[in-house]
């Protein structure tokens, strides 16, 4: 060791345990020891070693208690069951034996009976075949003589070791019975935690102005201190790298202390608006935009899921031998809405941007701007198909111009990889934009959906441009479970005339952890690095912001780091999720939004999804008829892209003297261009405009037919 030791601990009498991604605890009596690996693969390598070294520990211990004498079976049922045993072997011995005796005398009677026939007067050819067989039945004789006495080598061995392999099936059950015990305990503790969680709120709101300190990082300090009371020791290596920072909310009585990893849980503040305190615009979610009354009324209901079953047996024969492109997947994985219109579905909050364009600070704006960049993904919590993949060409219109003052617009640009992009114009001052290609990998358990592609978001007052991109999505229990959803990652959101920053974290969710789950916090900034706002919350239920009055440096942190407190006024909501429709959870989960999406509009584009005949097929519950059209769909979608490839190289073998002189251009889109963007520096679809002059002529003699 390069430093000095704290101490050991008894690995052969040790429980080893994990806390989450990365930290171990071994407990052995009165000691703990936290430790913490820099990633999950090095966690579960260390895990392994460790618990190898367990078992070697053991084996040792055995082997130095078969040395110290003989030790009698436990139990006097497993004695027992072992003397029967060794009763049925020796038996069985006895009858090898009396085999082995009967085989000898059998054995000498034909060999005298060969001698004498040797001594009898017979042709030579008729001596030799007699030598012959007395061979043979001398080896025979051998080879019983050596079964007998492996066999009884074989009883040997069984006596030497049978006590041996009797502390071993006892250890093993006393495993078994300390794993039922935790299973039982574990979950009792996570009956406790639901308790707690849903009592919490009640707690929290009948003691507002009680002065107390966060459970989670009070209990993490006092064992950071290795306090040794009751003769237990813990040691913490390696901390957690969540508690980054900690606010304390400044009231008028006294400062109520709360930790980032709290804030979101239990929500002090009230759904006030910002500007009773700090001269800020509304904070919460302004339902003026939900009061109007629109032009036309929207549906409210789908067809309910029907009840199908999946045979997965019938999917899988009818793959065997066809390329992985080729395989048609069933509509039973799909919800009845296209990639485009999920893609639509991010402006169910838009009155977030409608609110941060009215706002005259900058920083203000952000925190709507990460608000409604969270709440993107609130309808993800429970939608665990997966849309429909457009068609090359395919578009999507969302016109909420007359109730919302926006029209939106999606187009599949590319189709390998697949690739969508959407521009968005608002009459309240914002305009935004984005080209979003999907990349997948699969990993056994889950399967990781990393969106790859910039967010562009313009107000047109004040000209504040933001850039942001999404976090992965993750999907767990692929093959076997119930199927959920999780958002991990950071988000940096750049404001590219000021400069400024906001800093989001979606914490991965951790069943050992101590924080929220589907938890996000963030921290607002300004050009110079100075923290201004806190926001805190989780990404399926509300987004909160603190303004903060004063930072200081407080306690050391995981790796020596120093976390920041800062004292902050009380948290305002700043965005807080509708509740879903009656009936939602026979209706695929859809939002209020998401019901509307593959309504039935007159005067839409001849590309546009609603005119989907698969996605419709499945909407109204014939499945079959789905399958059998989304069939059809994709083969004539594979039969244009190959004529298209097979004219272009007939263009080049005319155009060309040499093969490799020209490059394909391959397919453009209609409503979309590439242009090289000035801020990421990256080359993107943008709007090149065209599409909603085409809708006022009904003029779409230009579109492909793609159904």
């Amino acid at each position: 060791m390069a430093h000095t030791c704290r101490g050991t601990i008894n690995l052969a009498t040790a429980h080893i345990d994990t806390e989450d991604a990365c930290n171990i605890v071994l407990s052995s009596g009165g000691r703990t020891y936290h430790l913490k690996a820099s990633t999950e693969v090095e966690r579960q390598r260390w895990v392994t070693a460790l618990e190898l070294a367990k078992a070697k520990a053991i084996r040792m211990m055995n082997d130095q208690s078969d040395d110290s004498g003989d030790e009698e079976p436990t139990s006097q049922s497993d004695r027992s069951e072992l003397q029967g045993t060794l009763k049925i072997l020796v038996s069985k011995l006895d009858d090898l034996s009396t085999c082995n005796d009967l085989i000898a005398k059998h054995g000498a009677a034909l060999q005298r009976s060969l001698s004498e026939l040797e001594g009898l007067k017979v042709p030579v050819e008729g001596g030799e075949k007699i030598k012959a067989v007395n061979e043979r039945a001398t080896l025979f004789r051998i080879t019983s003589n050596a079964m007998i006495n492996a066999c009884r080598d074989f009883l040997d061995l069984a006596e030497t070791h049978s006590r041996r392999w009797q502390r071993a099936l006892q250890y093993e059950r006393e495993q078994r019975t300390h794993l039922e015990e935790t299973i039982e305990q574990l979950a009792k503790q996570h009956n406790s935690l639901e308790r707690a969680w849903r009592e919490a709120p009640t707690l929290v709101s009948t003691t507002p102005s009680a002065p107390t300190a966060n459970k989670g990082g009070s209990e993490r300090l006092r064992k950071e201190e290795a306090s040794d009371e009751d003769g237990d020791t813990e040691y913490f290596d390696a901390m957690e790298d969540s508690p980054a920072f900690i606010t304390v909310t400044a009231t008028e009585n006294t400062q109520h202390r709360r930790s980032q990893s709290n804030l979101s849980g239990a929500s002090g503040g009230q759904p006030n608006d910002w500007n009773q305190d700090d001269n800020m615009s509304p904070g919460h979610n302004d339902v003026s935009g939900k009061e109007l009354q629109p032009c036309r009324q929207r549906r409210t209901r789908v067809p309910d899921k029907p009840n199908y079953s999946l045979n997965l047996w019938s999917i899988m024969k009818n793959c065997i031998g066809k390329e992985l492109s080729k395989i048609p997947m069933p509509v039973n994985f799909n919800e009845p809405l296209s990639m485009l219109q999920r893609l639509s579905e991010d402006l169910e909050y838009h009155e977030l941007l409608d609110k941060a364009a009215r706002c005259d600070s900058s920083l203000e704006q952000m925190c709507l701007v990460a608000a409604f960049s969270v709440s993107s993904y609130s309808t993800t919590i429970h939608r665990t198909a997966k849309p429909f993949n457009p068609l090359l060409g395919e578009t999507y219109e969302l016109d909420r111009r007359e109730e919302f003052g926006y029209r939106s617009l999606c187009e599949q640009v590319s189709h390998h990889p697949p690739a969508a992009a959407h521009h968005v114009i608002s009459q309240r001052g914002w305009t935004l934009w984005q080209e979003i290609t999907i990349a997948s990998k699969f990993r056994g358990k889950y399967l990781s959906i990393m969106p790859l592609g910039a967010i562009h978001l313009h107000f047109h007052s004040s000209g504040n441009h933001y850039v942001w991109r999404k976090v992965t999505s993750t999907v767990h229990n692929i093959i076997v479970g119930k199927l959920w959803i999780d958002q991990s990652g950071d988000i940096e959101i750049v404001n590219q005339r000021t400069k400024e920053t906001c800093q989001l974290k979606f914490s991965p969710y951790s069943y050992f952890s101590r924080d929220v789950p589907r938890k996000v916090t963030g921290v607002v900034a300004d050009s110079g690095g100075q923290a201004h706002y806190v926001l805190s919350g989780t990404w399926d239920d509300k987004i909160e912001s603190a303004k903060i009055l004063q930072s200081s440096r407080g306690g050391s942190g995981s790796e020596g780091k120093q976390k920041t407190v800062y004292q902050t006024l009380s948290p305002k909501l700043l965005w807080k999720k509708y509740p879903l429709p009656d009936n939602a959870e026979n209706m695929y989960f859809f939002s209020a939004l998401a019901l509307t999406l593959n309504e039935q509009e007159d005067a839409v584009g001849v590309t546009d999804s609603r005119l989907r005949p698969d996605q419709r097929l499945m909407e109204d519950g014939r499945w079959d008829e789905a399958n059998s059209e989304k069939q059809r769909l994709e083969e004539k979608q594979r039969a244009v892209r190959r004529r298209r490839e097979a004219d272009a190289s007939d263009a080049l073998d005319e155009e060309c003297e040499y093969d490799s002189g020209k490059e394909y251009e391959g397919y453009q889109p209609l409503w979309f261009h590439q242009r090289r963007d000035s801020v990421t520096g990256e080359t993107n679809f943008v709007y090149k405009g065209g599409y909603w002059e085409a809708k006022e002529r009904q003029d779409w003699s230009m579109c492909s037919n793609i159904f």
